[in-house]
C-alpha cells in the first residue's frame, strides 16, 4: 500500500508549509488525484486519517478531487474524457493516444489557521 508513503510525504509538506506560514493548525487539505495515478482514494483517506493524529493537521478534513483521464489522438487531434483507459481514439479509431490529464497527484489546496 504505497498510499502510506504518499501520505507520509504529504505530511512532511504540510508541516513545512504550515511552519513557514506561522500556522497553528491545518484545517483542510484538497488533493487532485488522477484516475491513472495508481492511487486508491479510499486507502489515501484511511492513511490520511491515521497520520493526522497528534499532528498540526489532527482535525483537518481531506477532500479528494478525482481527475478523469483526458487523452488526445495523435492522428486526428481529437480530445476525449473517460473514466477508463482507452487504447484507440473514439473518433477515428487510431491507436497512439497522448495522455493529457489523469496521472497526477497534486496538493491543490491547503487551508490553515493562524
Amino acid at each position: 500500500m504505497h498510499e502510506l508513503s504518499l501520505v507520509s510525504g504529504l505530511f512532511d509538506i504540510l508541516e513545512k508549509s504550515a511552519g513557514e506560514e506561522g500556522a497553528i493548525r491545518v484545517t483542510a487539505v484538497t488533493l487532485r488525484v488522477g484516475r491513472l495515478s495508481g492511487v486508491v482514494p479510499e486507502l489515501l483517506e484511511t492513511a490520511f486519517d491515521t497520520f493526522k493524529k497528534g499532528t498540526i493537521a489532527s482535525e483537518a478534513t481531506l477532500t479528494i478531487e478525482l481527475v478523469p483521464l483526458k487523452v488526445r489522438c495523435r492522428s486526428c487531434g481529437g480530445e476525449s474524457l473517460t473514466e477508463t483507459p482507452l487504447f484507440a481514439c473514439p473518433s477515428c479509431r487510431a491507436p497512439g493516444l497522448e495522455i493529457l490529464e489523469g496521472q497526477e497527484l497534486i496538493l491543490e489546496r491547503l487551508e490553515i489557521e493562524r
